[in-house]
């Protein structure tokens, strides 16, 4: 088997820096953690509050610490920064070679999915972001590693796409179309979700939009691990 990470992101509309931050890392044990994190708001505060929080929790995972300890961590740090008067969305998703399995750690009220073949399940238990209060716990869902699973976890900016116009964004019914018939590749699934939220809401995205989908598949070629990654310049 082997894992396939596909991102697409994008900007609130007029505002030139994203409060949505995203960091890759390798775990010390095996495997690797994906950390998506998402500041109140939007533009430069909202990013300086993303990025304090993802770089926490990187720096105790790279230490060993459990992803929900971190998460923890983090929430602490920023209630204490900032008083609860600023609150921040994570999700953690860690590919655990140790275990063999995969950890989803959820500080998100947006809802993830997760679907083998054309069952596609919801995880939208009640979750409360970081930096609220002390002692914020953190949603973890563990998953065995198997071939044909496929998690899809995003930022608000999809759950409120559309709700301008009254025409909100159905992500399972956008997920059942992708999946019925076919298997696209992560990519695909990521960026057809972010193309679907920017069109809701007229090509003028209401809020920073991040999408993160995580698939198993069979393994297929050589023992190179890889990334690719495109970043827009305007200017």
């Amino acid at each position: 088997m082997e894992i396939q990470i596909a991102v697409a992101k994008v900007n609130k509309y007029a505002v030139s820096e994203s409060g949505d931050t995203l960091e890759v890392i390798e775990r010390p044990t095996g495997g690797l953690s994906v950390v998506l994190a998402d500041g109140q708001t939007s533009g430069r505060g909202a990013k300086a509050v993303s990025m304090m929080v993802v770089r926490k929790v990187i720096s105790l995972i790279a230490e060993g610490v459990r992803d929900g300890a971190a998460a923890r961590a983090a929430s602490d740090a920023l209630f204490a920064e900032r008083a609860g008067k600023v609150t921040c969305t994570l999700n953690i998703a860690s590919v655990d070679l140790h275990s063999n399995t995969i950890v989803l750690t959820r500080n998100n009220p947006a809802p993830m999915y997760i679907c083998r073949d054309e069952q596609i399940d919801a995880h939208a238990e009640d979750s409360i972001s970081l930096g609220t209060s002390r002692n914020v716990r953190p949603i973890i869902t563990e998953l065995t590693i198997e071939a044909g699973l496929t998690i899809v976890i995003f930022t608000d900016g999809i759950s409120h796409a559309g709700e301008r116009r009254g025409t909100p964004m159905d992500v399972r019914q956008t997920l059942r179309a992708l999946l019925e018939d076919q298997e696209p590749p992560p990519q695909e699934l990521a960026d057809t979700l972010l193309a679907e939220a920017t069109r809701l809401d007229d090509n003028r995205p209401a809020d920073d939009i991040s999408v993160l989908v995580l698939r198993v598949s069979p393994r297929n070629g050589d023992n190179v691990r890889r990334m690719n990654v495109r970043l827009p310049i305007h200017g």
